[in-house]
């Protein structure tokens, strides 16, 4: 018999009305259908509904991770501090106030694991010794922890969430090239089972590191990442894409070059602002960023005034693992310039130990106006190869925007938003080089394993589901992922005996949940388009008159009325 419920046995406490801190869909569904509830910021209870459609999407995973030779294992979700060291990376210090850090009674540090690079590679190093034991696919599934600066979007944003995370260690760059295709076809294979509809994107490592990524984004409208996609398959989220640029956008080519000019600009700093002063558009602004480098260095980027900055493509051209803006006395002191008043002219003449990374769409203005590095003055007429007195780096340093064309085939660009739900990442050598997981080779000697890390935030893909399909009436599951097959109605208050034998008949197939409360019609109505089972098996007056029961189908909201013993040939065939 297939696992089935009665519903006055099952803990279903709905909600009519939606919560009032909830901000899209997924949190207040499932707040409402009794899924999950608030302990406390950013940290959630999944109660029995909400769980089993968890473990239906972790059952796939499974299924597939299995499928490609993964070996499931448990670690640890609390980590050394001395563990992370041993990287050298200084990720204890680059996660910032985001990783849960915590002193033990012998005043030894420790944290929340938010990710398992180190713990795992310490398992391998330690315990894989020959080429012959190569190669080795682990995962597990787990809580991970992060202390969001703001959590929200209920479970999409929490400080606490259900991940399967997967580490691939190979002997030669080319196996595990072949591990990590391996691993993202099997997630593709993956969400289309759960009946996502996603795509796979070019992504920044971030602080995972390494070689290349690739993010699966489910498209959805409240997806907090923007990403460009082309009909050849290209894709990148716009932190990263690359694109060729539509020169006839650019209007201002043939105007006449003209003298540069001071003018005095009073407390107006933003482009905004400026521009409003000056009645000019932001087209024309060369708007000024200024970093400081992981290793000290100090670097501007200059990019158009309605343009964003890449920071990923910024970092790539600068070779920087990480760059954080300059403090306004070092602006002063070090860099001679004004906050809030920088500019390319004044910089690139100052004399100062800076390096200056120019956008291509900048360095193309006609009569452009920036920063004239002192306070409450802009230069107008900056034509960047005339008045730069210094040498800079030129290239695309902004993000993808509309109009952008793909890099590949030059079609336009198409941009989506996105939730993220599985991420891959070749890593290489950058954990088992520091952390010596090495092999002896046929020849007898050592080798660095290559590594690749494989992560889906199973949570997430709950509620990224929801997010992706539902309307006004509640939630409707994929099939593969809903917490029940069938809901059995009871409507009928005399159809007990005829409700039990179809409830043990149907779980013979499939899982069912039986709502035989008695409650009125119009509040078991609702709580069933609520929940979003997909078929829902309704015995109400038309069993009394004729015999028949009523099937409703939740995505399509179709009805049939069918005889009980065509029920599951019905179920079938549309299934089929």
């Amino acid at each position: 018999m297939k696992y089935s419920k009665r519903l006055s046995r099952y803990l279903l406490p709905t909600v009519k009305e939606d919560p009032k801190e909830a901000e899209i869909p997924s949190h207040r569904l499932m707040i409402r259908a009794g899924m999950i509830r608030k302990l406390a910021s950013g940290i959630y209870e999944f109660l029995p509904l909400g769980w089993r459609v968890v473990k239906k999407v972790e059952n796939i995973i499974r299924e597939e991770m299995d499928g490609i030779g993964g070996q499931e294992m448990i670690m640890s979700a609390v980590q050394p501090k001395s563990l992370w060291d041993e990287t050298g990376s200084g990720r204890w210090y680059l996660y910032g106030p985001e990783l849960i850090r915590f002193t033990d009674r012998n005043d030894r540090e420790f944290c929340l694991g938010p990710t398992h690079e180190e713990v795992i590679t310490h398992i391998v190093a330690s315990n894989v010794k020959s080429y012959k034991e190569l190669p080795l696919l682990l995962y597990q599934f787990q809580m991970k922890y992060r202390d969001e600066i703001r959590p929200r979007f209920g479970i999409m944003r929490a400080r606490e969430f259900y991940m399967k995370d997967a580490y691939s260690f190979d002997r030669t760059v080319e196996d595990c090239r072949k591990s990590y295709e391996d691993n993202f076809k099997a997630y593709e294979r993956i969400f289309r089972r759960c009946g996502l509809d996603f795509v796979s994107v070019e992504a920044d490592t971030g602080n995972i590191g390494g070689q290349s990524s690739h993010e699966f984004m489910v498209i959805a409208d409240t997806g907090e990442e923007e990403i460009a996609v082309c009909r050849c398959g290209y894709g990148a989220n716009t932190e990263m894409a690359e694109f060729r640029t539509d020169d006839r956008a650019d209007g201002d080519r043939q105007e006449a070059v003209r003298e540069l000019e001071e003018v005095h600009t009073p407390g107006v700093t933003t482009v905004e602002e400026v521009a409003g002063f000056l009645k000019e558009t932001p087209k024309k602004f060369i708007k000024t960023l200024l970093f400081r480098t992981d290793d000290g260095r100090h670097i501007a980027a200059f990019i158009r005034g309605d343009h964003e900055l890449s920071e990923h493509a910024l970092k790539k051209a600068a070779s920087a693992n990480a760059i954080e803006f300059i403090d306004d006395d070092t602006i002063k002191k070090k860099l001679k310039s004004s906050p809030g008043f920088s500019g390319p002219v004044g910089l690139s003449s100052s004399g100062a130990a800076i390096e200056l990374y120019m956008d291509s769409a900048a360095a193309g203005i006609v009569n452009g106006i920036s920063g004239a590095d002192r306070k409450d003055y802009h230069l107008r007429n900056i034509n960047v190869r005339r008045d730069m007195k210094a040498d800079f780096r030129e290239g695309n340093f902004r993000k993808a925007r509309q109009g952008d064309l793909c890099p590949k085939c030059g079609g336009a660009l198409v941009f989506k938003r996105g939730i993220e739900v599985g991420h891959t990442f070749l890593l290489g050598t950058k954990y088992s080089e520091s952390m010596k997981a090495v092999f002896v080779n046929d020849q007898g000697s050592e080798e660095n394993m290559i590594m690749g890390c494989y992560g889906i935030g199973v949570t997430r893909v709950v509620a990224a589901a929801i997010e992706q399909s539902h309307d006004g009436n509640g939630i409707i599951w994929p099939a593969p992922i809903s917490p029940f097959d069938v809901l059995l109605v009871q409507i009928a208050r005399d159809a007990d005996e005829f409700c039990a034998e179809l409830f043990g008949k149907l779980s013979e197939e499939y899982e069912v949940l039986w709502d035989d409360r008695a409650l009125t019609p119009g509040v078991k109505f609702k709580d069933a388009q609520l929940i979003g089972i997909p078929v829902q098996i309704v015995i109400g007056k038309k069993y009394k008159e004729t015999g028949e029961v009523e099937i409703q189908y939740r995505k399509t909201g179709e009805k049939e009325f069918v005889r009980p013993e065509h029920i599951s040939e019905k179920l079938k065939k549309r299934s089929g």
